[in-house]
């Protein structure tokens, strides 16, 4: 099983132009589809202009979730050309978006693939990509006496603690990587700390 993943840092940008068409590529870090969506949604209000914009993405820690769209190109001559990039790339929790500016001749369906996968190559290239840790999120409940020794395997296993509150007893939401999460947990369930994986 994977124990990292490779995702972009920072938005990119693209282009590519072939017989006064202009492609303009965009790609974003996402992690939803909700993310993915609005990406796309400022870009159409942004190039409302533009005849076409065409997408895809994928998602997840091993890239599981992906789609595509050729928004009114002829089928498979956008969307499918962006996703094989996204791929060729070894990336994923990445949307690309291409908007394409008309410039009057037709390219045919072999021009465009070459356009929108020239466009999206560019836009990954540009990009700083970066190999992140699969993570495992859980919760921890547990007493005030016990938080030394729960500290005690917090650190050993790297673990982050992403939320902590102190009230009767004490809850930490914490996350770490998914290789060392089994061994984690167990050693704090030795300690009879409640542990609920998220």
């Amino acid at each position: 099983m994977a124990e990292t993943f490779k995702t972009i840092e920072q938005p990119s940008e693209g282009l590519y132009k072939d017989k006064g068409s202009k492609f303009l590529a965009f790609a974003y870090p996402v992690t939803t589809e909700d993310e993915a969506k609005m990406r796309l949604e400022a870009l159409r209000k942004e190039h409302h202009a533009a005849r076409h914009h065409c997408w895809a993405y994928k998602l997840g820690n091993e890239g599981e979730r992906f789609r595509c769209s050729d928004d009114g190109e002829p089928s498979n001559s956008a969307g499918k050309p962006i996703l094989g990039q996204l791929e060729a790339f070894g990336v994923t929790n990445v949307v690309v978006i291409v908007v394409r500016y008309f410039g009057g001749i037709l390219l045919g369906v072999g021009g465009l693939m070459q356009a929108y996968k020239e466009a999206t190559k560019d836009a990954l290239q540009q990009a700083k990509i970066v190999e992140k840790v699969i993570m495992a999120y859980f919760i921890l409940n547990f007493t005030y006496e016990q938080n030394s020794a729960v500290m005690n395997v917090l650190k050993r296993y790297k673990c982050e603690i992403l939320s902590q509150t102190f009230d009767e007893a004490c809850a930490f939401r914490c996350a770490v990587a998914k290789s060392s999460a089994e061994e984690c947990c167990y050693a704090l369930q030795k300690l009879n700390v409640e542990v609920k994986n998220e």
